[in-house]
């Protein structure tokens, strides 16, 4: 229920260190107490107290827009970030400043991973899954990266992602090379086998529960090496990278889901200059795309009203951006697989970057 609905009460506790706060209990007691007014609409806020810990809280502590003095920004922020608008565009759109636009996506990309990693764990099992590396870059042509993608082939529903760096490869100048070196020799290299690491936590967190998968992908010859560390008995089909991307290549669902990538993420375009500087950024944007094809696309654009979720049985009907938004959810009470918990925090790091800021708000985690 929206926390200012006239019959909302408060369903627990917000201090992360009450009792009250994780466990629902019928005998948590609270208490009104008084009220506060601000600006923008609803103007009178009603506040109240604990009284087990004694932390006061408000409705407002349990919105979306908890701390935010324009609180209409979020949806709207939703919709074009989906709709492949960049950061400076959608700040001259909504007449604010790009700092404020940065601060927003990154707490819109926060919830997002809140919002999916909540309904996943209580998602039937994967049927047949397909994996892919979707290749950009961060900061530089010299510092590419994968997205690894983890979606369902029978309902197109996007379970889990995490990300690698990579060293550039392919053809170079002598220049090139030689630039490569100088930054190698400042800033590090990638570690050894994280493109392994990373695909085997994907299929761990996408295969959670399941003892037997059929798991499609390219013919990319590190993801058997990863397969083989996973706690699941996988028949690992493989499809050819060169094979024709249509509707009948058993790797469409994870072509597809490239392509809307590319279409509907300003950074992923070919040749912009809306790159992502950070991949926490990108990650960001792309946890927010996720949420958008699985709970608020149709799976197909001229088929039923359906969206992958509405498919696997998690969700009744298509949501809407505010629907996403609805309540503010709380990382203390929500378990975030172990890449996710880096993005939330923010601790993914941008060689290029001395300082590469965190999330470390107490009150608005």
């Amino acid at each position: 229920m929206n926390p200012h609905h006239p019959a909302w009460a408060p369903p627990h506790c917000p201090n992360p260190n009450c009792k009250y706060h994780n466990t629902l209990q019928r005998q948590w007691r609270f208490k009104r107490l008084g009220f506060y007014t601000r600006r923008c609409a609803p103007h009178r806020i009603q506040r109240y107290l604990c009284l087990d810990c004694r932390v006061s809280f408000s409705r407002q502590t349990f919105d979306t827009t908890y701390w935010l003095k324009r609180p209409e920004i979020l949806p709207n922020l939703f919709m074009k970030t989906v709709g492949a608008m960049a950061n400076r565009q959608i700040a001259r759109d909504l007449q604010a400043a790009p700092a404020t636009i940065d601060n927003q996506l990154a707490r819109l990309g926060r919830h997002c991973l809140l919002f999916h990693a909540q309904r996943l764990a209580a998602a039937p099992l994967a049927g047949d899954l397909v994996i892919d590396g979707f290749e950009s870059f961060e900061f530089s042509q010299y510092h590419p990266f994968h997205h690894h993608l983890a979606v369902e082939a029978d309902t197109s529903f996007v379970r889990y992602f995490t990300d690698s760096e990579l060293r550039r490869k392919g053809r170079m100048t002598e220049y090139q090379k030689s630039r490569r070196r100088q930054l190698e020799s400042r800033l590090g290299t990638p570690e050894p086998g994280n493109v392994r690491r990373d695909v085997q936590e994907m299929l761990e967190v996408a295969l959670r529960d399941s003892t037997v998968a059929t798991v499609r992908s390219d013919d990319h010859r590190t993801y058997p090496y990863a397969m083989r560390e996973v706690p699941c008995c996988i028949d690992h089909m493989i499809t050819s990278a060169k094979r024709r991307r249509t509707a009948r290549n058993p790797l469409f669902e994870a072509n597809l889901l490239d392509l809307l990538v590319r279409h509907s993420q300003a950074g992923h375009r070919r040749e912009t200059i809306s790159w992502p500087k950070r991949r926490q950024g990108s990650a960001e944007r792309l946890a927010i795309l996720v949420v958008w094809r699985n709970y608020i696309k149709r799976r197909r654009e001229k088929g039923p009203p359906d969206t992958p979720a509405m498919l696997k049985g998690i969700e009744a009907e298509p949501l809407s951006a505010k629907g996403v938004l609805a309540e503010r959810l709380f990382r203390s009470r929500i378990d975030l697989p172990p890449r996710w918990g880096k993005y939330y925090d923010r601790t993914v790091v941008t060689r290029e970057f001395r300082v590469n800021r965190r999330h470390k708000l107490k009150r608005a985690r």
